[in-house]
């Protein structure tokens, strides 16, 4: 048992899994923004345009309700609700589309790097043991001429 959590505990540290939990919190807390964007800023816009339609509200009915609810003899209503769909998809794109625009933030940031590393100018190599060894020998030889 204590290989066992020794294990668990090096899986749990490495670093690629605590950056995927942290993505997964970003990544939630993210989501409920565009969630919020699109149910309250996105698509009471299209329904204006649209001339008051509510998404949320369009579903296709597979059987009516019968009765007030309350009612004993009440029978809900069984309906697709398609329009909940449609703002689950606005969510992905508008998801989609956002990461699309950070990676392409950070190839153009990428590639502005290596265009500077490339635009440094090299400096010269240090010269070998050889070349030193040699340039001490030939001045020796010069003072004792």
């Amino acid at each position: 048992m204590k290989k066992f959590l020794s294990e668990f505990k090096e899986f749990a540290m490495r670093g690629n899994v605590i950056d995927l939990a942290i993505g997964v919190v970003i990544g939630g807390a993210f989501g409920k923004i565009t969630t919020s964007l699109v149910n309250d800023i996105i698509m009471p816009l299209i329904s204006m345009i649209t001339g008051g339609i509510d998404f949320s509200t369009w579903k296709w009915i597979l059987k009516a309700g019968v009765g007030v609810e309350g009612d004993p003899n009440f029978v809900a209503e069984v309906a697709v609700n398609f329009g909940n769909l449609i703002a689950v998809i606005l969510d992905f794109i508008i998801i989609a589309f956002v990461i699309f625009l950070m990676i392409k933030a950070m190839n153009r940031l990428h590639k502005k790097e290596e265009k500077e590393e490339e635009a440094k100018p090299e400096e010269p190599a240090a010269p070998t043991s050889e070349e030193l060894l040699t340039e001490i020998r030939d001045l020796l030889k010069e003072q004792n001429k």
